[in-house]
């Protein structure tokens, strides 16, 4: 018998309101995403004023690592749709997560007169390592438990992903104003701190998950969500499992910033094989497919906004440290600081885009996902020719006003509106039940991508103290600033005119899977 208050939601499942589930996933990642966000705002930094890296390969480090942060959901969606479910690998992502940060704090500790001994590169192996294997398993569990929460057919659930993208920004936002407070002082013993922040942070968020799971995450008609699979074997195996991927996480990091390039191979052997396993499965439809298809399309263009907007954390924070007037009100203004911007406007944000995806989809005038995507394109691409107006004909060393950052920052701030918490909504709504982990982890599948491709173009960025010649990208020279971001505006108009060309398409074979009859 199902308990009154699930019958009474059941009884109303496109209310208004939300599931108190909702609020508890937000919570959980926004704690999560302090911990990412934080540790991110000034990873860059610690790696070149404190590990005393070069740009260049700092951009590449950095890159391979986030890229390595979304290659790994992969797996964690495989064991949660085959072993585990989505709270047990929610409750161990986090775990290895906070042990991470503490171990990154353990190596930003370890000073003589630097950060360069042997063991803080050791330990920076090892802390960033268990970031990564952690966010494999957290990262696409928390994403597909929030449309869980709802009917398949409940109108409510863009509304849902963009109010859960909050939480997510929110996150970033507090994450990046104490990292940036406590980490980016000017004294390179100090980032040890952001990292202990993020720590606790991230024991806080798997604390909370745990105590409220069994109360709030359940479906309409009062099922629990997440659990361990029916029949599943072999749980304790992939515990047994977990030191192993750790290693090959770590190898395969050290291996593509001191070596050759791992991680791009591994990214097209994941793409294929991923797309064989599910492909290769006799019990999808034909609706089921065109679905499918509609997610790796859309995650192909995704690829370019990332890239794009990914350059925050890196060439954008070089050019903030060294070519940006920080001065506000007497205060010079951390670099990383900067980055909070993006949190803070999607934060303002989120709840007017709420909104008005609300009021149109009550009109039938809501724009398809695939045009809110190409929309978000359109705004990141905006936001770089603002940037190029402000750096065009400015000599090296001459200070650039904060005002075109803070422009750039908003413009992508609302293009993010638009395309990710919609393409997560989308993901839900397409996705067959039984691989809806697995097609989440397509999703960030794009998100690594994307991240590497980011550290490349970071790479490109133009150092006025370098002696080295213009980087080159397929025969273009970038010899100043408004080179470099002329690329980004360039990649993310044409993609955002190309999605939009073919949205139609994509409506329609989205609403042939809308309408047919779930997989099994």
């Amino acid at each position: 018998m199902q308990p009154a208050a699930a019958q009474r939601e059941h009884s109303v499942p496109d209310s208004t309101s939300h599931p108190k589930g909702l609020y508890l996933l937000f919570a959980t990642e926004m704690w999560e995403r302090f911990s990412y966000y934080g540790m991110r705002a000034v990873l860059v930094l610690f790696l070149t004023k404190a590990m005393l890296m070069d740009k260049a390969f700092a951009s590449k480090f950095y890159g391979g690592y986030t890229s390595l942060i979304y290659l790994t959901p992969l797996i964690g969606g495989f064991i949660a749709d085959r072993y585990w479910g989505n709270r047990r690998s929610i409750l161990t992502g986090g775990a290895l997560m906070a042990l991470g940060q503490f171990t990154l704090f353990a190596a930003a500790s370890n000073y003589g007169a630097e950060a360069t001994h042997p063991l803080s590169h050791q330990l920076l192996y090892l802390g960033l390592g268990l970031m990564i294997l952690g966010n494999g398993f957290f990262k696409p569990n928390i994403s597909s438990m929030v449309g869980s929460l709802y009917s398949a057919t409940d109108k409510r659930k863009d509304a849902a992903y963009t109010i859960f993208y909050m939480g997510i920004n929110l996150g970033s936002f507090f994450g990046n104003t104490v990292t940036s407070l406590v980490g980016d002082t000017g004294r390179s013993e100090d980032f040890r701190w952001a990292f202990l922040a993020c720590g606790i942070a991230m024991v806080l968020g798997t604390v909370f998950f745990q105590w409220g799971k069994t109360r709030y995450l359940h479906t309409p008609e009062g099922e629990q969500v997440g659990e361990t699979p029916v029949n599943s074997g072999g749980i304790k195996g992939v515990f047994a499992l977990l030191p192993v991927l750790l290693a090959v996480m770590i190898g395969i990091l050290w291996l593509d910033s001191a070596k050759f390039a791992t991680i791009a191979p591994l990214l097209g052997v994941a793409v294929v094989v991923i797309a064989f396993m599910i492909f290769s499965d006799k019990s999808l439809s034909g609706a089921d497919i065109q679905g499918i298809l509609v997610i790796f399309i859309v995650s192909f263009f995704v690829v370019f906004f990332w890239a794009a907007f990914e350059q925050a954390p890196a060439s954008l924070t070089f050019f903030a440290d060294e070519q940006m007037d920080r001065h506000l009100f007497g205060y010079e203004l951390p670099a990383s600081l900067f980055q909070n911007l993006n949190g803070f406007f999607v934060v303002a944000g989120a709840p007017v885009m709420a909104l008005i995806w609300t009021a149109l989809g009550r009109r039938g005038a809501e724009p398809p996902s695939p045009v809110k995507m190409a929309m978000g394109l359109a705004l990141l691409a905006l936001g770089y020719l603002v940037m190029c107006f402000g750096v065009h004909n400015v000599q090296p060393g001459v200070k650039v006003s904060m005002f075109f950052l803070v422009a750039l920052y908003f413009f992508h701030s609302i293009g993010e509106l638009c395309l990710s918490p919609i393409g997560l909504s989308l993901v839900n709504k397409l996705a067959p039940a039984k691989f809806s982990s697995l097609l989440m982890a397509v999703w960030f599948l794009a998100n690594a991508a994307a991240n590497y491709l980011a550290g490349y173009m970071s790479s490109l960025y133009p150092d006025p103290k370098s002696t080295k010649p213009a980087p080159v990208l397929l025969g273009y020279h970038i010899e100043n600033l408004y080179d470099f971001f002329l690329v980004f505006v360039v990649s993310a108009a044409v993609a955002a005119v190309l999605l939009f060309a073919i949205s139609g398409k994509l409506a329609k074979m989205m609403d042939a899977r809308n309408h047919a009859p779930a997989a099994a």
